[in-house]
């Protein structure tokens, strides 16, 4: 669903960049909270995570599914990334992975990239972590019942971000095509990909939920606490006070993603859909498209332009090397910054580690 030049005009584009900017800055402060934790509560844990979490993203979102006739779909992230590392860290993820793509690898608008931030990243975001806070509440207290909220809130979070869009175009767009036809094509198809976006969601949640539980921020207080009955009623028993073990490592978690992730960009992405995504279907097939033609994206030279390196004859190896690369960049940009937010956070507490 990333959203070139050319489909919003400049006013609305500016005043996109303007909200996804605040965001930014919003989720920033938020952040230095989730990931500047005691190492007891797994705060010097969360930035490599949240890091990977945005290598990850990049990566799975090379790979293009197919959807319905002649249109794919790939995952869009925020509904993984609230859950995996907190909602403001979630919002910074996306941010450093729609950066790198446009910047790096020309896809996605620089003009639209504040456009591209507020819909693939704020609303996401928050729309899945809405949904689901709200079922964690209703639902058993269990990895499964995580798992499940997991599921609805990343197929919800797809239409909204849909709808967003829907919303950015009727006031800003560049072509005179009815907003009930674009809202009823831009939800109908997303629909569909969030399905798949459901499914990739969970399954990577659930994976994570099943060896280190203890680092997925939305799994927090999985256990109910124990029950007595005291006069007829129940009421919680006191905890016990044994000795706190001592925080595990998050290492083999992180390489085992790093190379998931390596392995998705540089091997699967290349047996990925080639059929337009989402957007690209419904801009073709109602014309909002028409003026696209008119700009040229401000690095459509890069070396590493549509995902293939410059100069590598072979399209497998071109696409390989261009999603190692940008895996790569994408996890030091990404953990590079989270660190430095976790240390912000240190310094600003007086070197006190809360």
């Amino acid at each position: 669903m990333h959203v070139p030049d050319g489909f919003i005009n400049a006013p609305v584009s500016a005043a996109a960049g303007v909200v996804a900017a605040a965001a930014v800055a919003v989720s920033l402060r938020g952040a230095r909270k989730e990931l500047g934790g005691s190492p007891e509560a797994g705060g010097d844990r969360v930035a490599p995570l949240a890091g990977l979490v945005a290598a990850f993203v990049f990566a799975v979102q090379m790979l293009n599914f197919p959807v319905a006739a002649g249109t794919s779909g790939h995952l869009l992230g925020g509904a993984l990334a609230a859950i995996l590392v907190g909602p403001w860290t979630g919002v910074l993820c996306i941010a450093v992975v729609l950066l790198m793509q446009g910047v790096l690898f020309a896809d996605g608008g620089l003009t639209a990239l504040g456009v591209n931030i507020t819909v693939m990243g704020v609303v996401t975001v928050v729309a899945a972590y809405a949904v689901f806070r709200g079922l964690r509440l209703v639902l058993p207290r269990t990895r499964g019942g995580v798992t499940a909220a997991t599921f609805v809130a990343a197929l919800v979070s797809v239409p909204a971000a849909a709808a967003a869009f829907t919303l950015v175009y009727a006031v800003g767009g560049t072509t005179d095509v009815p907003v009930g036809k674009v809202l009823t094509a831009m939800v109908g198809v997303h629909v569909l990909i969030g399905v798949g976006e459901a499914a990739i969601t969970a399954l990577t949640v659930g994976a994570v939920l099943a060896v280190r539980p203890d680092l997925v921020h939305g799994a927090r207080g999985l256990t109910a606490p124990l029950k007595l009955r005291v006069g007829g009623e129940l009421v919680d028993a006191a905890p016990a006070a044994p000795e706190a073990p001592a925080p595990k490592s998050p290492r083999k978690l992180w390489i085992g993603g790093v190379v998931t992730a390596l392995v998705l960009a540089g091997v699967v992405s290349f047996y990925a859909s080639a059929s337009p995504d989402g957007l690209e279907k419904v801009a073709a097939d109602q014309g909002i498209d028409a003026k696209a033609d008119q700009y040229e994206h401000a690095t459509a030279d890069s070396p590493l332009a549509d995902y293939g390196v410059e100069g590598v004859e072979s399209a497998r190896l071109s696409g390989g090397l261009a999603g190692v690369i940008g895996v790569g960049a994408t996890l030091a940009v990404g953990t590079g910054a989270f660190w430095a937010v976790r240390r912000r956070r240190t310094e600003n507490t007086g070197g006190a580690r809360v």
